[in-house]
């Protein structure tokens, strides 16, 4: 090679593959409505001078199924965009729910072999979900090791592990552009109380609070942010303690959210308040607001709905009117083997019934126990 083309050495990979890539999943977008802001229907019977009502963000119209198709969609394309998906590259993620679901849509729309890393443990339905979209699962006999395990199976076949768990707050533009922050202002816009007081959500990666935290703040507005965290999960107690290193031996039993540790995509300075929520209230809560519905929710819906309901009970005790909004993240359709199941509950010792106590007490005075 003589002349000036000897002197120009190319180490990135060739775009045109990349461009077309990144045009089908913004075309997808496209191609995807928003999805709906429902309001829930609060007993009318409340106190006449206080106002307050309660709205769900239904993530479950998404093409997969779920919350988590946001997050797919962002990681796919922060990966194209540094050059680290080419064509034909292994793409891999440790989950074992409905973020492997997503991701593993994205890697067929782009031709690309999808490994999912996950406990031995999951759930055949779960794993069923997953191959569907023409993902493979690989298992490991212990959940903590999932991370260690993406990443040797991404760096042996030379391919790119996703690691929704430190790149979930980084790959989405938590200013704008159609995120989930914005959709919720821009969907509340016309109703009696615009400005949420709370936003209510899980902590899974931790993008999600992260990227709501940080739009609230953006915008300059009064809302604050609750994450709700399920047993199990080192989150909450390591909010209270100040102390981010904290780890849980157990794993959580509520899919979607709840870690043994404190992911890097969570970041606990845009959190105004957390709350525990116990397992048995996230799927009580999940079995009264699918009867309310009409339809099956999953346990972090539960979760999520427990803390509203804990909040418009103060609103309504302080004599505050207003609105909350929280995230209908998944159906229950995909949990009729554990969460809706009678026999699954007594396995795992999980009584719901305490809690339907409380729920009916809500929808009765109003009044509620965040216990």
């Amino acid at each position: 090679m003589t002349g000036r083309s000897a002197l120009i050495a190319t180490h990135g990979r060739p775009r045109r593959w990349a461009d077309n890539a990144i045009r089908l999943i913004e075309a997808d977008a496209r191609r995807s409505a928003d999805t709906h802001l429902l309001r829930y229907p609060l007993p009318s019977a409340w106190a006449a001078d206080v106002d307050v009502a309660l709205y769900l963000k239904d993530e479950t119209t998404h093409i997969t199924g779920s919350l988590k198709h946001r997050l797919a969609r962002s990681l796919f394309l922060y990966g194209l965009c540094n050059g680290r998906i080419a064509e034909g590259t292994t793409v891999v993620e440790a989950s074992s729910g409905s973020t492997a679901v997503s991701e593993a849509y994205f890697a067929a729309l782009l031709g690309l072999p999808f490994v999912a890393v996950m406990p031995a443990s999951t759930s055949a339905s779960k794993v069923a979900l997953i191959e569907a979209q023409g993902g493979r699962c690989h298992f490991v006999a212990h959940a903590a090791d999932v991370y260690a395990e993406a990443e040797r199976i991404a760096r042996e076949a030379d391919g790119h592990y996703l690691d929704q768990f430190t790149n979930a707050e980084r790959a989405t533009d938590w200013r704008g552009n159609n995120n989930i922050a914005e959709s919720i202002f821009q969907q509340m816009r016309d109703e009696a109380h615009p400005i949420p007081d709370w936003i209510v959500v899980g902590a899974g990666t931790g993008g999600t609070s992260a990227t709501i935290g940080r739009y609230i703040r953006y915008r300059r507005h009064a809302t604050r942010l609750c994450v709700v965290d399920p047993e199990h999960s080192a989150f909450y107690p390591a909010y209270e303690q100040c102390r981010y290193d904290l780890e849980i031996e157990e794993s959580s039993r509520i899919e979607g959210i709840g870690r043994p540790r404190v992911e890097p995509s969570f970041l606990p300075d845009v959190v105004d308040r957390m709350v525990a929520v116990p397992d048995a209230a996230s799927v009580a809560t999940a079995r009264h607001v699918s009867a309310v519905l009409g339809r099956r929710v999953g346990a972090s819906t539960g979760t999520n709905i427990w803390g509203a309901f804990g909040l418009l009970s103060e609103m309504v005790a302080d004599g505050r009117s207003g609105s909350v909004v929280t995230l209908l993240a998944d159906s229950g359709d995909r949990y009729a083997d554990t969460y809706f199941s009678d026999d699954w509950l007594a396995q795992q010792g999980l009584d719901p019934t305490g809690a339907a106590a409380v729920l009916s007490e809500f929808e009765r005075s109003c009044r509620f126990a965040f216990g």
